[in-house]
């Protein structure tokens, strides 16, 4: 299984001299399966430059999976170039319950007048499914899903093949239950020995006394979760609109530090927007 990341940030993409080394672009998560699947969770600003290399390569087979319908999750659908060739099959999966709710949420991208095409005018064969908060299988991948605590719902995502397994739960509050929220423990639960976790790490403690009830995660809770979830790496991950790479190194040494001081040997890092992971 191959993970690549097209996109960390949260909220809103930024650019600038400070956000260089950890990237501007929002949410987008590549991963190839080991018979070649392509899933793309979140279609955020960077899943524009990973439509470009899917041109590129020929590649037009193609599953999206949205973890919610907030903007900076889906802004980068209409610049996402394999949807306007007739060449592309993509099927995107939401939370949502129904098909054309799903639907709906796509669509809105591409709306007058805030954007020029409408989604009846691509080319690409597009359906639609609404897998609720169910398991289901795309090729050798079986992915369990988990309500994610967000507001307006959200969910998050296990992948497992081949006996590893990748956890992916941004925009997740985990010392705030939000109406369609779990409790802290159904998070822990739901990652427990994952190789490969991706959990939202947006706000430092003094931030999250103005911020609570966001939707996003002290960092230092996200740590515990994963040391508590005996996780084997650990990706932080939304980084905060305003985050610089100082500030983004800061905080993941502050996890390292912990990490060392509690004995574990957990891999901790800060995710980038263009790290490539390989899990065997």
């Amino acid at each position: 299984m191959l993970i690549r990341c097209w996109g960390s940030r949260g909220s809103i993409a930024v650019s600038g001299r400070e956000y260089v080394k950890y990237g501007g672009d929002t949410t987008c998560i590549e991963l190839v399966s080991n018979h070649g699947d392509l899933i793309i969770i979140d279609a955020g600003t960077g899943i524009r430059k990973l439509g470009n290399r899917l041109i590129q390569e020929g590649r037009y087979r193609i599953n999206l999976l949205l973890t919610h319908a907030h903007w900076d999750h889906l802004s980068g659908f209409p610049f996402f170039k394999p949807i306007y060739r007739k060449e592309s099959r993509i099927n995107v999966y939401g939370p949502q319950p129904t098909q054309d709710s799903v639907k709906r949420i796509i669509s809105k991208t591409m709306s007058p007048p805030y954007f020029p095409i409408k989604l009846e005018d691509i080319s690409a064969d597009i359906s639609f499914s609404a897998m609720g908060n169910d398991s289901f299988t795309i090729g050798s991948v079986s992915i369990s899903t988990i309500p994610l605590s967000h507001p307006n719902q959200g969910v998050g995502y296990r992948f497992e093949e081949d006996g590893v397994a990748f956890v992916f739960l941004t925009d997740n509050e985990l010392t705030h239950r939000h109406p369609t929220g779990l409790e802290y423990s159904d998070y822990t639960e739901f990652a427990t020995g994952a190789d490969l976790l991706f959990h939202d790490a947006e706000f430092t403690s003094e931030e999250y006394r103005h911020t609570k009830g966001w939707g996003h995660s002290v960092y230092t809770d996200t740590l515990n979760l994963a040391l508590e979830a005996g996780v084997k790496r650990l990706g932080l991950f939304h980084h905060n609109q305003d985050r610089t790479d100082q500030e983004v190194d800061t905080i993941q040494e502050d996890c390292r530090r912990i990490i060392s001081e509690r004995g574990s040997r957990m891999e901790c890092f800060a995710v980038s927007s263009d790290v490539e992971i390989e899990l065997k």
